[in-house]
């Protein structure tokens, strides 16, 4: 059985690889901690299930090859790049917006979950990183001499599962800072502040995934 092949050489090695790279701070982690302790847990927790689903879908993708067309297109890879690094400056601005209004404006404007849910998916299918993570990094782990596309998969789930966990960590720990954003000045303060390290980390992942 190829899921009793893979426990008995590779999964072990390859969830503590994960574990490494998901703890290596980076945009998921990054926006993951300022939504929470600007938004509170619960848009946090909407957001790590985009991005789980995001992750899941950039694996699936990897296992049908298309990860590897786009690592091999530059112009495929910029275009990623950059619609991240455009998004991620956009939630900043958002952000930033939402931070100058009283507090109950703010919270209408915050809308439903399923909006941040939209926001980590997409911050997800817009980072090559990911993409060249199951280009680069989960192949070494796969048996060429048994099924490669169910091994990928199996790997992929592996590591979402493993992300998850790790990213929820991050929202528990930064959603106690929400009580800080329940008076406004304070708020205004703190979300502008939150926002502007939300703008650092574009910066930051425009820098780190140049080709």
């Amino acid at each position: 059985m190829i899921w009793g092949d893979l426990l008995a050489a590779n999964l072990w090695s390859f969830a503590l690889t994960s574990i490494v790279i998901e703890l290596t701070p980076g945009p998921n982690m990054g926006y993951l901690a300022v939504l929470s302790a600007s938004s509170g847990r619960r848009k946090g927790f909407a957001a790590v299930a985009g991005v789980a689903l995001g992750l899941l879908v950039v694996g699936v993708a990897a296992a049908l090859g298309l990860a590897a067309m786009i690592s091999a297109s530059p112009l495929l890879y910029e275009a990623m790049r950059w619609g991240g690094v455009f998004y991620l400056l956009y939630l900043a601005w958002d952000g930033w917006r939402e931070s100058g209004m009283p507090l109950g404006e703010g919270a209408r404007l915050r809308g439903p979950d399923s909006k941040y849910f939209t926001r980590g998916l997409v911050t997800n299918l817009l980072n090559p990183k990911a993409a060249l993570f199951y280009v680069a990094v989960l192949p070494g782990f796969v048996d060429a001499t048994r099924p490669v596309v169910a091994q990928t998969i199996m790997l992929s789930v592996v590591y979402v599962v493993i992300a998850t966990g790790i990213h929820a960590s991050v929202v528990a720990l930064a959603g106690t800072a929400e009580r800080l954003m329940r008076d406004d000045r304070r708020r205004q303060w703190v979300g502008r502040g939150l926002s502007l390290a939300l703008a650092g980390i574009a910066v930051w992942f425009a820098w780190s995934t140049r080709g």
